[in-house]
């Protein structure tokens, strides 16, 4: 073998991690209610890297067993991989845990499954506007597409695929897989598509699972649009 073949490389990337804001120190509760989430959606949050952020707690003055934290994120079947926005001090717990440490202000986009940092990110089709991405080919289950600005896809996206944008996504086709626009907190971006069966969809990190949109006859089937009104995601049919 050739002396200087080299034995690894560094690259960035780009993965999706959920984020677990935290409202309340009462570890009872949020183990509940963290498990209720789980259990909307087993196969998809299996395993899954998750941050946990106590940046609220902490404007609140309320102080939080990071051990027990850990234990009972792990007991729900998750994977913390990560504290923000903790004192000195939880970040000391946290690192003797080998959890580590990110600034109050860094920016991890909202998805869970941890079999998505193992798949490629596929390099998408350039459009010939620089500020949108456009997609013409089907998005098959476990491939991941990335825009830096708008993405446009005109076949189907499948289930088990992933699209990410800085902007807005349009799908002129099936939505399933799951889809995420304003990636980098870009909270006017909507989401588009002709038909809504996503598995997830989010904007600027607030998501939705399947399980919890409202797939009435209303939206069903039909072209709709998905934006942010607050904190809350709205589906509405585009007339």
């Amino acid at each position: 073998m050739p002396t200087n073949s080299p034995t690894l490389e560094f690259k960035s990337g780009s993965f999706s991690v959920p984020i677990l804001i935290l409202f309340s120190d009462d570890l009872k509760a949020i183990g509940q209610q963290l498990q209720e989430k789980v259990d909307l959606a087993p196969e998809f949050f299996k395993n899954s890297p998750l941050i946990f952020d106590v940046q609220e707690l902490n404007k609140l003055s309320r102080a939080i067993d990071i051990p027990a934290l850990v234990d009972i994120i792990r007991q729900s079947g998750l994977l913390p991989t990560g504290i923000r926005g903790g004192t000195t001090q939880q970040n000391k717990e946290a690192l003797a845990l080998l959890i580590p440490v990110y600034s109050a202000h860094s920016s991890t986009l909202t998805s869970a499954d941890t079999q998505a940092q193992k798949q490629k990110i596929i390099e998408p089709e350039p459009s010939v506007n620089a500020s949108a991405t456009i997609i013409t080919r089907p998005v098959r289950s476990g491939q991941r597409l990335y825009a830096s600005g708008d993405l446009i896809v005109l076949a189907q996206v499948s289930a088990g695929a992933e699209i990410m944008a800085e902007g807005n996504i349009h799908v002129y086709n099936t939505l399933r897989g799951r889809a995420l626009a304003g990636v980098q907190g870009n909270v006017d971006a909507r989401i588009f598509c002709s038909d809504l069966q996503a598995e997830l969809i989010s904007i600027a990190g607030n998501y939705k699972i399947s399980e919890d949109m409202d797939m009435s006859d209303v939206v069903s089937k039909k072209s709709v649009q998905i934006y942010l009104q607050g904190h809350t995601l709205i589906i509405k049919d585009i007339i």
